[in-house]
């Protein structure tokens, strides 16, 4: 069980903090906090917060570790794609040499990389490099350029 004291300058803060932060995860860190202070159990602060009662702990663990400031931080998990640290040397080879379509571009990326991707995957990556793909329309097989202009002079 987690055993918290409070000064009045926390608590104030906390309400404080509660409404202006501007961040929406750390105005809920601090409404828990708050109602620990306040003296509700872990288990009705979960329910009136509408969070795990593990969530409720770890936040509580969290401020009896670093207080106020330690509520405060954000921490989002952002995997980054192996293809990142060859962002410039793709980026450059498909500038000069574009690739026709998704499967190109995959077998470029591994050839020049090593790296295998699937093609939904290197679509994506392309897409957050700023390009891409051209829309192509077929050209008619049998045009006549000298009979199509005596049909617009006609009509």
């Amino acid at each position: 069980m987690i055993r918290l004291s409070f000064t009045e300058e926390a608590i104030k803060e906390l309400d404080d903090q509660r409404y202006h932060h501007p961040h929406p995860r750390v105005q809920k860190k601090m409404e828990v906090v708050l109602l620990k202070a306040r003296g509700l159990s872990s288990e009705h602060i979960a329910h009136c917060v509408g969070i795990c009662p593990n969530t409720v702990r770890s936040y509580l663990r969290e401020y009896e570790q670093g207080g106020i400031e330690a509520l405060k931080q954000v921490r989002f998990r952002q995997p980054q794609s192996e293809l990142q640290e060859h962002k410039t040397t793709l980026e450059a080879h498909f500038r000069e040499h574009p690739p026709t379509s998704i499967t190109q571009a995959t077998h470029v990326i591994e050839q020049l990389t090593g790296i295998k991707r699937s093609e939904v995957q290197v679509g994506i990556f392309l897409k957050k490099m700023g390009m891409k793909r051209l829309k192509t329309c077929a050209i008619p097989a049998k045009c006549d350029v000298d009979e199509q202009e005596a049909f617009k002079k006609k009509s």
